[in-house]
């Protein structure tokens, strides 16, 4: 399989100068301080948080910085290291009604280059004092089909209990995925745990003794603006996630640790740990600190509303349609309903998905879901999380709904769908054949789950056989919450061959370890 050459990447100590490592003690590293403006007035602000980059198309990106205090962001854009005639971004003035975040939109950038990026913060008050620069880099999707593509995927980071261990160095695992190069990361969700505590250490089953880098917002579960903020803040004191954030840019979703476990729209709480028992207010608390830590070209930090559901365009052979399957469901029932139309994504979603993927001519459209279709993720006794409920039969309640856009992609004959997904902390493959459902009214897909990067690991879900799930692979522990040092992180990877379309999905664990190889052929319906 031909692949094209990967354009080098700057060295490290390159694309992170100016940026701090994390401090390997178990408290929060001082210089990573959650710091307001009258902390430290004094001096040139700083960029200690890292920068990032989301979003990438062709030509246009958004990168994301945060200040210790209020501070102008401008972004340099150069084709080389040396930023010889480069290009300059003036961004927004940062402050605390963002919490000192804040993005600028990139546009006008050549397709399929390599593009350097540095920012700067600078005083409001006097513009010569500014920080120090801090660098990062990313590719440009590419104009033409024999570039390829390759990117990676996963989810659910810090959960359970299972924070940044320093005696292990941290977040390894993207210093691992780093070095694959890839053109970006998609996450599928659960970047934060909000409802997750982490403690100082953990004593393992065998013994052993899991420390943890802690934080005051993450000793008690998200209720507050300022707690949804620190629960983003708390992985970026990672210097491995820093680092790989200046070299790969990302495509974020969310999923519902964001907020809390399993939770939907219009729900009322009965957790005696929390004093706001009405998830509407805590969602949209978490939603504000999502936009302020994420660069996500429908989401900005300093204006309300937008969405996360969006197509980010990767070039000719590649779109990738982010859904939200959390903002716009019903509630979590047992799933019997015969006539469901707002479903796990609503009925304005499901319109818009079923119109985009229509209009699109990619070879590839790769459908990341944050849940699982035909995994069954149980809430409670007697209540479903995702869209399956375990009833092998005809469609029903959020069935329906995913019935309707199968029919949908089976009838207007578009080609190349695949689905990734994260949030059951195993990885597995499923190949999803109509001979075998209950529901036979589509065409032939695959749905390819991996995570958890960073929490623990659970047994593999029970299959549903509505659609008629195949798996194929699976790898998982044999009990439940293993921590990250009993069950590796997973990771997936997709790689598109720019001459043939070939598109090859692999599913790994840290260490390097191909678990699991899928190779996929180009202009298909259904395979």
């Amino acid at each position: 399989m031909s692949y094209s050459p990967r354009i080098p990447v700057p060295d490290r100590r390159t694309v992170l100068r100016g940026s701090l490592a994390a401090s390997a003690a178990l408290a929060v590293p001082a210089g990573l301080a959650a710091a307001a403006p009258a902390q430290a007035l004094a001096g040139r602000p700083r960029a200690d948080w890292g920068v990032q980059a989301g979003d990438i198309t062709t030509s246009s990106g958004i990168i994301w910085a945060r200040s210790d205090r209020p501070a102008r962001l401008t972004v340099e854009t150069s084709a080389t290291e040396s930023f010889r005639r480069a290009r300059s971004w003036h961004g927004p003035l940062l402050g605390s009604g963002t919490d000192f975040t804040g993005t600028t939109a990139l546009h006008g950038l050549p397709a399929g280059e390599q593009i350097h990026y540095r920012v700067t913060l600078a005083d409001p008050d006097d513009p010569r004092r500014t920080s120090e620069p801090v660098h990062g880099t990313f590719r440009t999707a590419p104009a033409h089909r024999r570039d390829g593509v390759r990117f990676l995927w996963s989810g659910d980071i810090a959960g359970q209990g299972w924070g940044i261990n320093p005696d292990i160095g941290g977040y390894t695992v993207y210093d691992e995925m780093s070095r694959l190069d890839p053109d970006f990361f998609l996450c599928s969700g659960d970047n934060i745990y909000a409802d997750g505590v982490i403690l100082p250490s953990v004593t393992l089953p065998d013994g052993r003794v899991w420390r943890n880098v802690t934080t005051a917002e993450k000793s008690k579960v998200a209720e507050t603006l300022a707690e949804y903020r620190g629960n983003f803040r708390y992985n970026l004191l990672d210097d491995n996630l820093r680092r790989f954030n200046a070299q790969v840019p990302s495509i974020i979703q969310w999923d519902d640790h964001e907020v809390r476990n399993n939770w939907y729209p219009g729900q009322i709480l009965d957790d005696v740990r929390y004093t706001e028992k009405n998830v509407d207010v805590l969602a949209a608390r978490s939603m504000r600190a999502f936009r302020e830590y994420f660069p996500i070209s429908t989401l900005r930090p300093d204006r309300p509303g937008g969405r996360v559901h969006r197509v980010v365009n990767h070039g000719p052979l590649l779109d990738v349609f982010v859904l939200d399957m959390r903002t716009y469901r019903n509630a979590n029932s047992p799933g019997r309903q015969t006539d469901d139309t707002t479903g796990i994504m609503g009925a304005e979603q499901l319109a818009w998905l079923k119109r985009e993927l229509a209009r699109s001519r990619a070879t590839w459209k790769v459908i990341a879901a944050d849940m699982p279709l035909g995994l069954v993720v149980p809430d409670g006794a007697t209540d479903f999380e995702a869209v399956a409920q375990g009833d092998p039969g005809a469609p029903l309640g959020r069935e329906l709904q995913i019935a309707e856009l199968l029919r949908f992609i089976k009838h207007r004959r578009i080609t190349g769908t695949l689905w990734l997904t994260a949030d059951v902390h195993h990885t597995s493959a499923q190949h999803y054949l109509p001979e075998r459902a209950a529901f036979k009214d589509f065409a032939p897909f695959w749905e390819f789950v991996s995570g958890p990067l960073a929490a623990g690991g659970f047994q593999a879900s029970q299959l549903d056989g509505t659609f008629g799930p195949d798996r194929v692979f699976v790898a998982a522990p044999a009990f439940a919450n293993a921590s990250p040092l009993e069950n590796p992180p997973y990771y997936g990877e997709v790689e598109i061959d720019g001459e043939s379309g070939e598109l090859t999905v692999r599913l790994r664990a840290q260490g390097g370890t191909v678990l699991f190889t899928q190779v996929l052929q180009p202009g298909r319906v259904g395979q």
